[in-house]
């Protein structure tokens, strides 16, 4: 049985729009086993966000980050995420900012991707920051420490 030739394959359009939902072609991706499947094989790297299907990289392209916290509560002196895909993992307080619009974001996946948060997660965030009147910034308490959100500049 011979193997097709990668060289004459066309490659799928898989996207992830603004909101965390994938698509492929432009329609959305509904099953739970390929979503999870797909989730957990996206990588990336200088080039951008891709899968990797065997001797065949499939660019995915992201409209903003691709995934969402849905959830942000606090546990003792951590907080705990709860990623669009279903996983938690503990907030690294260094990595939270508030990106364009004070719209916040924060690295998962041991730093390997970016999240954005949703609505519902950035008001549970805002019932947990405090502002610095003196310094003008806006401070995360977190294990005993203040961290400082870094603002993207316009």
């Amino acid at each position: 049985m011979s193997t097709p030739d990668p060289a004459k394959w066309t490659l799928p359009r898989i996207q992830v729009n603004r909101d965390g939902e994938w698509l492929h072609e432009g329609e959305e991706i509904t099953h739970a086993g390929i979503l999870e499947n797909l989730r957990r094989s996206l990588r990336r790297d200088d080039a951008g966000y891709f899968i990797q299907a065997g001797p065949v990289r499939i660019v995915v392209e992201v409209a903003d980050a691709p995934f969402i916290v849905i959830r942000i509560e606090a546990e003792g002196q951590a907080f705990r995420l709860t990623l669009n895909d279903g996983t938690q993992e503990v907030l690294d307080p260094t990595t939270l900012r508030l990106g364009p619009g004070e719209v916040p974001y924060c690295r998962i996946k041991g730093g390997q991707f970016e999240a954005r948060l949703s609505r519902a997660a950035a008001y549970q965030l805002g019932q947990i920051l405090e502002y610095d009147e003196r310094t003008g910034r806006t401070i995360l308490r977190a294990g005993g420490h203040a961290h400082r959100l870094d603002r993207e500049v316009p």
